[in-house]
């Protein structure tokens, strides 16, 4: 049995996004570390070789979110991204979210049972 703890990056400029998710994660037993910026993300990500990352599409910019994917891709990610958004729903419909480099995408205000299913079954 492997018992390593997988690290979850979760980036998003509002703390209380990030407060919702340390909270869910820890308790379910992952690692979890944050960034508030794409950029202060890049650094953690490349620090912390995270097992999954959660990026919110817009932070300090309207752009940060698919920025921060297209320079994960850039440094060699594996790890399966998955996109934050107030609009989740309606952006996977309008977009294929695998076309940008993404897992998937989570609707704001982010559905605890769906978000521990889908990371447990990419961990799998």
């Amino acid at each position: 049995m492997n018992d390593k703890k997988h690290t979850i990056l979760c980036v998003d400029d509002d703390p209380d996004v990030l407060e919702y998710l340390r909270a869910v994660l820890e308790a379910e037993g992952y690692n979890f570390i944050r960034a508030d910026t794409a950029e202060a993300g890049l650094k953690t990500y490349k620090q912390s070789n995270p097992d999954i990352v959660i990026a919110d599409l817009m932070m300090e910019s309207v752009d940060a979110g698919t920025q921060f994917v297209k320079d994960l891709k850039l440094e060699g990610n594996t790890a399966p991204v998955f996109m934050l958004s107030s609009v989740g729903d309606d952006l996977s419909r309008q977009i294929d979210p695998s076309a940008i480099g993404l897992a998937g995408v989570f609707q704001k205000p982010v559905n605890k049972e769906r978000l521990l299913k889908i990371i447990s079954n990419k961990l799998a």
